[in-house]
């Protein structure tokens, strides 16, 4: 298992860079495994370095696409979220953090959404694109997300959004594809609210 500051949602692509020696140990366990992956999850408070985190029981598999070694005995891993887990129980950080879980499949996996679910999602995420590329100067390209099963959409419309650590969990964490398009819904028109204010307000500094 391999505790994070942020969640890892699934079908997003995760850039890690391993340097710790419980880890290197951990990826050169995953690498000779049938299916070379490991857990993320997100620490819910302090700190995963000198131990006494806590963390969260949902998380995601990350499945491990490409290892690369750097000069200083590092290593460049690229890994892809699969799909969602639930800890049953925490093991023994020996040497690296470990833990017994179980799939945590959406309970609404026959759901279909309409062109006019998408579009509305869509269309709000464009707006915190916009707005964030107001505030941040840069305004990233959005993939087109007609074609992807609805699971998938409600999963990319929280890695695309410019959302928080805890929204971003709040959606890992959501029952099935309705609840998480309902909690989208809800942080994508609070992180809106929020970067207006702040356009608003650099503007009067300004």
């Amino acid at each position: 298992m391999f505790p994070l500051g942020g969640p890892l949602l699934p079908g997003s692509v995760l850039p890690l860079q391993i340097f710790e020696p419980r880890y290197l140990e951990m990826i050169d366990r995953c690498l000779v495994s049938a299916e070379p992956s490991f857990g993320v999850v997100m620490i819910d408070r302090g700190h995963e370095v000198g131990g006494g985190d806590v963390r969260s029981d949902v998380g995601t598999l990350a499945r491990i696409v490409e290892v690369r070694s750097l000069p200083d005995g590092r290593l460049a891993v690229l890994v892809v979220g699969v799909r969602r887990i639930r800890v049953i129980e925490w093991l023994v950080d020996d040497p690296h953090p470990m833990a017994v879980i179980e799939e945590f499949p959406d309970d609404d996996d026959a759901h279909d959404l309409s062109v006019d679910d998408i579009e509305k999602r869509t269309a709000a995420l464009d707006r915190a694109l916009a707005l964030s590329a107001q505030l941040m100067g840069t305004s990233p390209e959005r993939p087109d997300l007609s074609s992807l099963e609805p699971t998938d959409v409600s999963f990319a419309l929280g890695a695309l959004a410019p959302l928080g650590p805890a929204d971003r969990q709040r959606l890992l964490k959501a029952g099935g594809v309705d609840e998480r398009l309902r909690v989208f819904d809800e942080v994508i028109a609070e992180v809106c609210d929020a970067m207006r204010f702040r356009l608003e307000t650099r503007g009067d500094d300004a």
